[in-house]
This record gives structure tokens, sequence and C-alpha cells, in this order.
């Protein structure tokens, strides 16, 4: 896949990571050497040095590519407990967005990996999470602050609904999925089913009575 404008060798480093990726995924950090990701992304293992120092600053590009893709969330989020989107539905829906995004098989599976790696290289997992899950949180709580100033919301410590919103979303399909493997992942139908019931319970706590936040 060609990008508009993207030089020959940025197109280079976007292949190298997503090989890299893949084959980290596939082979954890130790099982994968640089000749397997210059195989799989049809490029010189000295193109990959030229690229990346060593088999290490490779991997954490590859964490931090992933955590950048927290900000299509985060955008989502932003736009979906607006005034308006969340008197629509809108915290349904991000409740939904939230959970399967987060539930992808391969996000999973890096998840692992960084994890598997946290004494190692533990500035790769602090980085991932800062750049992608507290800014999620971040951004929501102060979202429900602002719902809660115009009375749709009850959040007297929008940073503690937040932790709550994301945990009823997560805490249980999350940990099925990092313990018990990529065997048999829930459903798509049944992720949207165990968010729809988070987002209600949640409401039941911060919504507002009379609210159609629903």
């Amino acid at each position: 896949m060609n990008i508009d404008g993207e030089t020959r060798s940025a197109r280079k480093e976007r292949d190298i990571i997503q090989a890299a990726t893949a084959t980290f995924i596939s082979k954890g950090y130790d099982g994968t050497s640089m000749e397997e990701i210059a195989t799989k992304a049809a490029v010189s293992k000295q193109t990959i040095y030229k690229h990346f120092t060593d088999k290490e600053t490779l991997f954490g590009e590859v964490v931090r590519s992933t955590a950048a893709g927290a900000n299509d969330i985060v955008e989502s989020v932003t736009g979906l407990l607006s005034d308006t989107k969340f008197q629509q539905g809108g915290l349904a829906e991000l409740g939904r967005l939230v959970v399967t995004t987060l539930l992808d098989d391969e996000l999973v599976k890096l998840r692992r990996l960084i994890i598997a790696n946290a004494d190692r290289m533990p500035s790769l997992g602090r980085d991932w999470y800062e750049k992608g899950f507290e800014r999620m949180l971040a951004t929501m709580a102060s979202c429900f602050r602002k719902l809660s100033a115009q009375g749709l919301m009850r959040a007297g410590d929008a940073d503690l609904a937040a932790s709550h919103f994301f945990g009823m979303l997560l805490w249980i399909p999350m940990n099925e999925a990092m313990f018990k493997g990529n065997g048999h992942p829930r459903a798509r139908a049944e992720l949207e089913r165990h968010a729809d019931a988070s987002v209600e319970a949640f409401l039941a706590l911060y919504g507002m009575k009379s609210g159609h936040a629903r």
C-alpha cells in the first residue's frame, strides 16, 4: 500500500515496522531475528540497520506505533461525548468502540508481549500506557467534567468515573483474553452486549435520572 506523498525511505520504514510487528507477535521478542524481519519485509538486514540501530530499538518503534493508534479512540471520545452526541446515545456507541478495538486479536497479543518484556524494557511499557490508555482516561474525565457542568451527568469525581467506565468495560473480557489465549475469542456481538450492559450500569450511577443519554 502506497501513501500519497510518502518517501521511499518512509515506505521502507513502514514496511519494516509492519513486518516486525507480525514477527514479534508470532515468535515473541527472543524468538525473533532481524533476518526473519528482513525476509518478511523484503529488504536486506543492512536496510533494517540503516533505519533501526538494533532489535530493541525496532521493538520500541513497534510498541510506539501501536500506542499512536490510540489517537483514533481519543478523537472518538471527544466526538461521542459532546453534549449533543452524548444525549443521542454517544456513550453506548463509545463503549462498543472501546471494547471491540482494545480486544482486537493483534493488539491483545502485542499487549502480552509488552508485559512479558516490562522488566527488561520498562520505559516501553510506560510509554505505551501513557500515550495510550492514560490519554484515553484523561480525555474521558475531561468530557465527564463538561457533561456534569451542563447537568447531563453526576460525576463529582470525573477521574474516578472514567476509571469506573473503563473498568466495567474491560476488566473481565480483557483478563479473559490475556490469560486464556486467543483460541476462542468472544464474538463481536457478545462484546457489544457486554458493552451495552456496562454502559447501562454506569449510567445508573453517574447519569441524570431524567437523562436520555443511553
